[in-house]
């Protein structure tokens, strides 16, 4: 009998992409016919959520299975030393006789050089540049014509098309959506000689086109009536120093939703090369496709715009495509709880990893969910019924400073914890039920009846910040 052939991996990453901004899940304009068909051949994960929505961290979430107060990736400074020094799954995966790959934003620290894992690497220093990069290239790092979506493509798909006798883990981390920026190694960001920058092919793409607001596109005085911790933050916005880094893309315009769905055609058109690579080697079927942002976005939800750290549903979910026929037949729907901290547990447990290799890791393998989306009605014993998400002050704008939060959300509710707010001693925490108020817009801390429900959560949450430490 012929030994079983282990499988490949493939994760996409894109920088910034919310929920809601792929033609699959539900964008009113935006065409993605080549990563839709990862959901409409495989599974689409409709409560797939970040634990730390933003960058650094939930890269290294990603790559640790871990939450942040464990790994230390708590923002977005430059931990160039720190992230040499991940318990990252691609050297896991080397061990078990893989050949890795990274191609693409980095972003853990702002270094462009190799990191330990990969076999081949491919990035780009901090942000990188969306027209004619510097890119580093196995340790040699030079300038390179041409728009960074098509270049990232190219090299993906060349290391795709190799002659090999090893199974790959390729983890292709686009700098779509993301506009240009200049971030310093404190973790200040700056827009305004940047951008969105589509594709020159895809300049007019989708012009006058209008993407509908959600109900809680609100004005910053209606905001803070229910969340009182924003006062501050939002009045800080509206200085002139603030104005300028967020009018420097456009923040909340149907141009700056518009620029980005232009973007991403560039990204589309590199998974139908993918498709056409993996196909033509007949690695297709074999291989675990799993594609998804690695943080949210808002187009003005709660006065917020590029601010996408916050625990609100708009910052916290994810896109969550699976293709792999082994788990999951054509359309399968899941909404079960899960997170990018199961990536890592899922690809280890997929490659045969034992236990010593899972020790560190808090997420959870999909494995699962895989199983009981075999039997119809069936539900996985076990699975998580709530998760911790998590954000650490930072400085990268100046309103963000003491928006410290610890959260929980269950399958129908959400409670936000600010560490660093209160108004007159009284905390300035958040209460939401999802189920009568998807939008949370009706804070019910302080409100009848609710005070029981306040203890619990609060007693949960607790809980998990002390695992999420590793106590």
């Amino acid at each position: 009998m012929a030994k079983k052939r282990k499988p490949n991996f493939l994760v996409v990453l894109i920088d910034d992409l919310r929920f809601d901004e792929l033609g699959i899940c539900g964008h009113p304009y935006m065409k993605t016919p080549h990563i839709d068909r990862i959901g409409h051949e495989g599974a689409m994960f409709t409560s797939a959520f970040h634990t730390t929505p933003l960058c650094s961290p939930n890269r290294a979430s990603i790559l640790t299975g871990q939450y942040a107060s464990r790994h230390g990736i708590i923002d977005n400074v430059a931990r160039d030393a720190h992230s040499h020094r991940l318990p990252n799954y691609h050297v896991i995966l080397q061990r078990l006789g893989y050949e890795t790959a990274h191609v693409g934003k980095w972003h853990m620290g702002n270094s462009g050089g190799p990191r330990p894992g990969y076999d081949r690497w491919v990035s780009f220093p901090g942000h990188g540049s969306i027209v004619d990069p510097v890119l580093n290239i196995d340790g040699e790092e030079r300038k390179h014509e041409g728009y960074i979506t098509d270049l990232l493509n190219g090299h993906a798909v060349d290391f795709l098309k190799q002659k090999r006798d090893k199974p790959f883990a390729l983890f292709f981390a686009h700098k779509a959506v993301h506009p240009d920026a200049y971030q310093a190694a404190d973790g200040t960001i700056d827009f305004t000689d940047g951008g969105y920058r589509p594709a020159p092919r895809h300049a007019d793409l989708y012009k006058g086109a209008h993407f509908p607001r959600r109900p809680n596109v609100l004005p910053a005085d209606k905001v803070v009536k229910d969340k009182p911790a924003w006062t501050e933050a939002l009045a800080m916005r509206t200085g002139e120093a603030s104005r300028k880094l967020l009018d420097g893309i456009l923040a909340g315009t149907n141009e700056e939703i518009r620029l980005r769905a232009a973007m991403m055609a560039s990204v589309d058109e590199g998974m139908g090369d993918v498709f056409k690579a993996l196909e033509a080697s007949g690695e297709l079927d074999n291989t675990f496709i799993l594609f998804l942002g690695d943080n949210g976005y808002f187009f003005g939800e709660h006065g917020l715009g590029p601010e996408r750290r916050f625990a609100y549903e708009e910052g916290i979910r994810s896109p969550f495509l699976i293709r792999y026929p082994a788990w999951f037949k054509p359309g399968t729907l899941n909404d079960e709880l899960v997170l990018a901290l199961d990536i890592a547990p899922t690809l280890v447990d997929l490659a045969g990893g034992k236990a010593k290799d899972f020790e560190t890791m808090q997420g959870m393998s999909l494995k699962p969910l895989a199983q009981a989306a075999k039997v119809t009605g069936a539900k996985p014993k076990g699975w998580r019924k709530a998760f911790m998400c998590e954000y650490f002050s930072e400085n990268a704008m100046p309103w963000l400073i003491g928006m410290s939060y610890k959260a929980i959300r269950t399958r129908r509710y959400k409670y936000i914890h600010w560490t660093q707010k209160s108004l007159d001693g009284v905390a300035c925490d958040e209460l939401y039920d999802l189920k009568s108020d998807p939008y949370e817009m009706k804070n019910l801390v302080g409100k009848r009846g609710k005070g029981g429900l306040v203890a619990r959560l609060r007693q949960k949450l607790a809980t998990l910040v002390a695992q999420s430490v590793g106590l």
